[in-house]
């Protein structure tokens, strides 16, 4: 679970479109074969092309870690959402949380470790198959408090939608099994969301006296090989959250998606080495799907934590330094901080899918 590159799973919106932008892409490409189809019967007015080509701008040119629309919307929203609103954490479903230790020196051993993802990844194999339609989601989050010594805090909770499943309760006993023999498992109640009283540039001040500044993760080296928790979490100066948010597909979404996922590629891919990388990254989707796996959309997320304005932003940039050794790419969500902070917190299990934007 501290694998963010395991070969077969893909990133929910780092990588993809919230639901909103889902919507004007399909409504632009539908507009943009209107105008290639009335070709055939009259020249359209030269407007319409404006228009398609406007649109289209909007939804892919990216200045920085986001496209122009989604800018839009963030700017919108920091006008209009000044914190995060109710429906982030109050869920709609059936939800529970627990405390994961697991076995000592796990995460140190690279074969326990493989073991330890084989576990989890089965774990969400079941629960993407539980509904005809994704929605069931698993959060984990790792809290390292550095005084002393370093106290290590880890949950897991997994949120079942209102109406998705019949008896959702089954669903999180069998899953409280799955993962009670990753290592010791015991149930928790979450404290609540602290509110924010203080918004600063990339951070924001929180009703306990702590500040906070979040981080999505939007990319991994490919040579993490499973050990990005011991790699930046164990054995840092600074006090971090890491949370992942795990949405699995069931098995036959999951075909769906890989087919529709190669077409495009060869499609669309002028690129001849990018094309082999991506056929080379099909290769073993397909494989770990023939095997009985399940595509599952990941949203990972860093806090880093401070107790002063001036601690939170060297912490921050100590942070940049970290990730930049370690090959990862950080967008700190400017304007969104607000919201971003909840997402290593459990209550981020029942986000949903463009939450964040």
């Amino acid at each position: 679970m501290y694998s963010l590159d395991p070969g077969y799973r893909i990133p929910a919106i780092q990588r993809g479109l919230s639901p909103a932008e889902s919507l004007m892409t399909k409504l632009t490409a539908g507009a943009g074969s209107a105008v290639l189809a009335s070709l055939l019967l009259a020249p359209p007015p030269v407007w319409t092309f404006g228009a398609v080509g406007a649109a289209a701008a909007v939804l892919n040119l990216s200045p920085g870690p986001r496209s122009l629309g989604r800018w839009a919307a963030v700017g919108y929203r920091r006008l209009t959402e000044r914190t995060a609103p109710a429906s982030m954490t109050v869920p709609s479903g059936a939800v529970m949380a627990w405390a994961l230790y697991p076995h000592h020196g796990t995460m140190q051993d690279a074969h326990r470790r493989v073991q330890f993802h084989d576990a989890f990844s089965r774990a969400l194999t079941f629960a993407g198959n539980q509904a005809r339609s994704a929605g069931i989601q698993v959060h984990v989050t790792h809290h390292a408090v550095v005084g002393d010594h370093t106290d290590h805090t880890q949950t897991i909770s997994v949120y079942v939608p209102k109406g998705l499943v019949g008896q959702p309760a089954r669903v999180l006993e069998t899953l409280r099994g799955e993962f009670g023999a990753l290592g010791v498992l015991s149930e928790v109640e979450p404290d609540p969301v602290p509110a924010v009283i203080d918004r600063g540039p990339g951070w924001v001040g929180l009703d306990g006296g702590r500040y906070a500044a979040t981080a999505r993760i939007a990319a991994w080296p490919d040579e993490a090989d499973g050990d990005l928790m011991p790699r930046l979490l164990l054995g840092q100066d600074t006090e971090r959250s890491l949370a992942v948010l795990y949405r699995p597909l069931p098995a036959a979404q999951s075909r769906r998606s890989a087919r529709w996922q190669e077409a495009a590629s060869e499609a669309f891919t002028t690129d001849k080495i990018k094309a082999e990388s991506q056929a080379t990254a099909s290769d073993s989707r397909r494989g770990a799907l023939v095997a009985g796996a399940t595509l599952v959309d990941i949203d990972a997320y860093l806090t880093v934590w401070a107790d002063t304005p001036e601690d939170i932003t060297e912490a921050r940039w100590q942070t940049s330094l970290l990730a930049d050794r370690h090959r990862l790419r950080l967008d700190w969500l400017p304007g969104q901080q607000h919201r971003a902070h909840v997402m290593t917190t459990p209550h981020g299990a029942v986000t949903r899918k463009g939450g964040i934007l």
